[in-house]
């Protein structure tokens, strides 16, 4: 009977250790989610003192400080991995018809099985590429479709 009591206890202490862990993770992704949106806002800056900048009496958030190691881990092995605004861009070329978001996040990872960026991350992209000027978008009653700037699309 104790060594059940006992393992009950311990049960339960892993599983808090597991919710814990859960939630460092999900605020970790929540940040990276940020630091990839902000990238590919500032990625066609050519000048890099035009990008914000801490300062050195801005405190770093401890939230941020293993997000940042686990940035920099994960940066060596992304290094090579293309743009997802130019994977967009080169599933936009394929078709002659505006294209969702949705759809062109279905042909992403589709093709990149590795890559599983949010919706919103794909609208964000879409848009930077439209604020950009190499993407069009369209407006059919509800819906929001996409094209490459220099395509015809037919509609």
């Amino acid at each position: 009977m104790e060594q059940v009591a006992s393992d009950l206890e311990e049960n339960h202490r892993r599983q808090q250790e597991l919710e814990n862990a859960l939630k460092v993770l999900k605020q970790e992704e929540s940040l990276l989610v940020e630091l990839l949106s902000l990238a590919e806002r500032y990625e066609g800056f050519a000048d890099p003192s035009r990008l914000p900048e801490q300062t050195q009496e801005e405190p770093v958030p401890a939230t941020a400080r293993p997000v940042a190691r686990t940035a920099k881990a994960g940066a060596k092995e992304n290094s090579r991995r293309p743009l997802l605004s130019d994977l967009l861009v080169e599933l936009l070329g394929r078709h002659a018809e505006p294209c969702p978001a949705k759809d062109l996040r279905e042909e992403l990872m589709a093709k990149h099985p590795k890559r599983d960026p949010t919706p919103q991350v794909v609208r964000n992209t879409l848009e930077s590429l439209v604020a950009k000027g190499r993407v069009r978008r369209h407006k059919q009653e509800r819906s929001v479709l996409y094209t490459l700037v220099g395509t015809d699309p037919a509609g």
